[in-house]
């Protein structure tokens, strides 16, 4: 009888912090323990800390700690690469479990997948792909390729970091680049196949005007920061942009 009650009590306090942390995710102990109609004496005699609540909730209700463990992984990558990469470490330098760790991002594929997305430039230029579709090239390009220079310039280490590990071949990072690339690909290839079919660009296959189109503005950005020192000319993105642009106008125009 009493385990029975006692199961009954553990199961009504995870429903209310259940509710508690779903309303406000920063509630503490004493405010889910009054949610509950216990004492916090009575709260602490089944969950001695808020860790031991969260992995029995088997939630994250930290609005920051995938900001913190995204800014972990980049800076311990940056010292070590993906392969040398601590799960475990990220977690103690982020401030939360192991298991939280888990529960966001289930392995390093699913890591590098976060920060492509929270570091790269993508989710700017496929917005900008879709407000020039129906444009001719003579707009629509010179558009697009602002937008990835205004885009990648402030993000160019980060980008060039990872990017390394996805051309090094590290499976997690091959995986994650994918994921992220494909969809880059498939939402700017049908503009190129629609204006080749109309005869406003030459005939060529759509990824290799992709490639024709993107390839020198991204390479220009990546090695910035060591032509500039080099040459003695430093070059602004936008400007370089519009450089590349009409550069790619005179091959893809027939």
């Amino acid at each position: 009888m009493a385990n029975a009650k006692a199961d009954a009590t553990r199961a009504a306090l995870l429903d209310a912090a259940r509710q508690a942390l779903t309303a406000n995710p920063g509630a503490t102990l004493a405010d889910i323990a009054a949610e509950a109609g216990v004492s916090r004496a009575t709260f602490y005699r089944y969950f001695d800390s808020r860790a031991a609540l969260l992995d029995a909730l088997d939630m994250e209700p930290d609005p920051g700690a995938r900001e913190r463990i995204l800014a972990a992984a980049l800076a311990q990558m940056g010292e070590r690469g993906l392969r040398g990469l601590s799960m475990d470490e990220v977690a103690e330098a982020a401030g939360v479990s192991r298991a939280s760790v888990y529960r966001l991002f289930p392995g390093k594929s699913a890591l590098f997948a976060g920060l492509l997305d929270q570091y790269s430039p993508f989710a700017e230029i496929r917005v900008a792909i879709h407000q020039v579709t129906g444009l001719p090239p003579e707009e629509a390009l010179p558009m697009l390729l602002r937008t990835v220079a205004v885009a990648m310039a402030p993000r160019v280490a980060i980008m060039r970091s990872l990017l390394l590990e996805a051309s090094a071949g590290t499976p997690e990072a091959v995986e994650a680049a994918q994921a992220a690339v494909r969809p880059l690909y498939a939402e700017m290839a049908p503009y190129f196949a629609a204006q080749i079919a109309a005869g406003t660009i030459r005939p060529i296959h759509p990824m290799l005007a992709v490639q024709t189109f993107l390839g020198p503005l991204v390479f220009n950005l990546l090695i910035s920061s060591v032509a500039a020192p080099v040459s003695g000319l430093a070059v602004d993105p936008e400007h370089a942009a519009d450089a590349f642009a009409q550069a790619a106008l005179r091959g893809l125009l027939p």
